[in-house]
């Protein structure tokens, strides 16, 4: 597939798995309420978070298909800046979790106990295994095809294990009448949220940094290449990052004289050679066109 084609499969997949989460996502807020779970609420608000990701994924998606036809790669930095709100958007949401589990705690010390309804807290647990396993088996097919796509993929696979965890949190507090155990499930699941967060953020800024520094400007590259002997025009340059390296891919058109004298192998030596040079870039996708595709008489 081509990177357009891909883009627009990505983005199908991440809408679909968006309308899923944001279904459940209503359930789980009413049951929250309903159930007063904290444990559920900090599911509700990691999914929140989930949905945020998904809508910033979608965005950039949204945004590589566009640049990808305009052949330029700079929507890598919209999506590290996208990024870097989502984790912004993880720590809000865990500490804010993380505070109402210990004012809970203190009530409970004090002898003021909140009645849970774990039989609806368990529910709204096994309902969440069917919508999170539902969105991660629609991200999985495509998880390979997309950054964006796997780790959302990754986010809904512990969303799972998360609904996992709040349905036994239940079924334990239904046998013992432990309450508590829904303030310390609530605190694993904020605490889980809030590492995640912090991660996001050190890979978002450590990215955009990078991308700032390295990244050379098209315009340069396309300049440069248009002025090799064998040239008579360059275009379709795009530039991007893999593993830390730069790949430069171009069009280039040879002049007449040289697409009758079969200069192909000699015109791609020698920008290849440039590209090294001026730019540090080892690894380039040259496809060279002759001068009657571009001149037709």
């Amino acid at each position: 597939m081509t990177d357009i084609t891909t883009h627009q499969a990505s983005r199908r997949r991440l809408l679909i798995a968006l309308a899923i989460t944001c279904s459940f996502m209503v359930i789980q807020v009413v049951g929250a309420y309903f159930s007063n779970s904290l444990a559920v609420l900090a599911d509700a608000g990691h999914l929140f978070v989930h949905n945020s990701s998904l809508f910033i994924a979608l965005i950039a998606s949204t945004m590589a298909i566009h640049f990808a036809k305009n052949f330029n790669d700079g929507y890598q930095r919209a999506e590290l800046t996208g990024g870097l709100i989502n984790g912004l958007l993880y720590l809000s949401i865990s500490l804010l979790i993380l505070y109402e589990g210990g004012e809970r705690y203190l009530h409970h010390s004090d002898g003021h106990d909140l009645e849970v309804n774990s039989y609806l807290m368990s529910i709204i647990s096994a309902l969440g295994f069917l919508f999170h396993g539902a969105a991660a088996w629609v991200l999985y097919k495509g998880r390979k095809d997309s950054i964006n796509v796997y780790a959302v993929f990754l986010h809904s696979f512990f969303d799972v294990i998360s609904t996992i965890s709040t349905f036994v949190a239940g079924i334990l507090i239904y046998f013992t009448g432990l309450t508590e155990i829904d303030i310390i499930s609530s605190m694993l699941i904020a605490s889980f949220v809030l590492f995640t967060g912090v991660k996001v953020i050190i890979s978002c800024v450590q990215g955009l940094l990078l991308n700032k520094n390295k990244l050379p400007k098209v315009v340069d590259i396309e300049n440069s290449i248009a002025l090799v002997e064998h040239v008579d025009n360059v275009h379709n340059v795009t530039v991007m990052r893999r593993d830390n390296e730069l790949i430069v891919g171009a069009h280039v058109v040879l002049k007449a004289h040289c697409t009758e004298e079969k200069h192909n192998e000699v015109c791609r030596l020698t920008v290849e050679k440039l590209l090294l040079k001026q730019f540090k870039v080892a690894k380039s996708v040259l496809q060279i066109e002759s001068y009657e595709c571009h001149h037709p008489h």
